[in-house]
Order: C-alpha cells, then structure tokens, then sequence
C-alpha cells in the first residue's frame, strides 16, 4: 500500500494524489489518500476500499514511529532515489508536493475524474442555481477571485485588484460579441459583492457594449469547484483551484500571470494538460 499524504489545500492535495495514484495504476499498487479519508469529504474517492479513517490513522502513527517508511518529495529532492524506496517497500508513505508522474496522470484521468466526482449533496443545489441565473442562454464564464492567503504567497504577486479581474472580464465578453455572458464568481474573499464587481465593469466600459452579467452564488469550496466545472472558460490567478475545476470538462483557461488583459486573445485561453505541466 502507498500512503499519499501532505498538508496542503484541497486540490493542491487532490493533484499530489492523482500523481501518486496514477504510478501506483501503472505499477499495480494500491494507493490511499490519507487527507481525503476523512478532511476533505466531498468526493466518491471517500466511499472507495481503499480510503479508510482508520487506515489514516495506522499510517499515520506508524510513519511518525519511523515504521513506516516515507519518500518526501521535497524542494531539492531526488526523485529517482524517492521512487527506489517506494519500490523496495510493500509498504511506504509519499509526502511532498513535488511529486510528479506527468504522463501517467493524463493516462489515468478519467479513472482520476470519476474517485473525484463532487458529491450531488454540493452539486444539485448548484444545478438548480445556475438553471435559473442563466435562463437566458449565453456563454457561462467562471472567474476565480482568489485573495486571502494570495497578500503573502509570491510575494503578493497574484493578489489582484476587482478592476484588474474586471479587465478581464471584459476581454473576455469582447471575443464573444452578441452573446450573453454570465459571469460566475468564486472568490475566498468576502469583501466581493455582485454589486461592487457589476460597478467596477461599467466604469471602463466601451459604449454599445453589452453588459456582463454577474452571478456570485457564496457557495462552500466543493460547491464553487463545480460551478467553476460547468462553465465553458475559467478565468483566475495561478491556482490549482481552477486548474482542477479545469480538469473535470477540459475546460479553456485563462491564467492571469501578469495584471493586463488589453490584448486578451482566444489564444490566451489553453486547456488542462498545457497549464498542468506549468503549475506556479
């Protein structure tokens, strides 16, 4: 059995995983998520054989005993040496982010998609939202406003403003001319409101353009993933929030590396497999 664990956010611990997942498919290894057995219960991976609390819990004690052996795919690690030692042991645990089995994850994403299916408990409520919000039919736009821990993280280099998230809102409603585009917005930062965001689209606004329209559902962190899932273009600052919400439906995406959208391209929006070999 191989033990995936880290201690990060949800989908940075959803992808660490799959990559495990995918060598242990590969080489005929069963591989528990030791995080989704029990922190994270939002997904049909909980109900499988091999995700269990009280396996986690053996793991976990047995690894922090130094029973267990572990290959901490650190910074500065050697990935080959790590991979040795997950091969000579039956069992052993695989910590870090760093781990990465490019090839084989897309191999095995589809099996990936379906352990991660979000429960309908969080989806169906969201259906019903978006059923109504977007009767009038158009192109659904998922924006991901993230905040919060982004004033730190890279030196604050993605902790962008409404106006600079608007700009590209509107680059994208510019290549979609005549169609209705319903923004959805998943943000960690309750400041945001449907009204503040709708004020600061019009204030740039080019006359005769059509005005997005904006649906900010509050919903929980599995709730926001789906919505972001059933949109046709995700827009957002590097994060695996959207990458994953990407994944499910190989949705477009556009990652907001730099704080400008005056020449925002249908090019500019690429699918999964191009940003998951350039996460940030």
């Amino acid at each position: 059995m191989i033990f995936a664990r880290d201690k990060s956010q949800m989908c940075n611990n959803l992808l660490q995983f799959a990559h495990v997942y995918a060598y242990g498919r590969e080489h005929g290894r069963h591989v528990l998520s030791m995080r989704f057995s029990y922190k994270y219960p939002y997904f049909r991976i909980r109900y499988t054989k091999h995700t269990s609390f009280v396996l986690y819990l053996v793991a976990k004690v047995l690894a922090a005993l130094r029973i267990l052996p572990t290959a901490s795919y650190r910074d500065g690690c050697d990935p080959a040496a790590l991979e040795r030692i997950v091969e000579r042991h039956r069992n052993v645990v695989v910590a870090g982010w760093n781990v990465r089995y490019y090839d084989l994850f897309l191999k095995y994403r589809d099996e990936i998609c379906s352990l991660f299916e979000i429960d309908a408990a969080y989806t169906l409520p969201v259906q019903a939202k978006m059923r109504v919000l977007d009767e009038e039919k158009g192109v659904r736009l998922g924006l991901h406003i993230r905040r919060g821990d982004y004033a730190q993280w890279a030196d604050g280099r993605y902790f962008y403003d409404d106006a600079t998230y608007a700009a590209f809102v509107r680059g994208f409603a510019r290549l979609h001319p005549g169609e209705t585009v319903h923004v959805y917005l998943a943000t960690n930062d309750p400041a945001v409101t449907e009204e503040a965001f709708c004020r600061i689209l019009q204030e740039n606004a080019v006359e005769g353009e059509a005005q997005p329209r904006v649906h900010l559902l509050g919903g929980t962190p599995p709730e926001d993933l789906y919505m972001l899932s059933q949109c046709d273009a995700l827009i957002g600052p590097p994060s695996t929030f959207t990458l994953v919400a990407a994944m499910y439906r190989d949705i477009p995406l556009c990652r907001m590396d730099q704080a400008r959208a005056d020449a925002l391209s249908k090019e500019d929006f690429k699918k999964f497999d191009y940003w998951f070999r350039r996460i940030v």
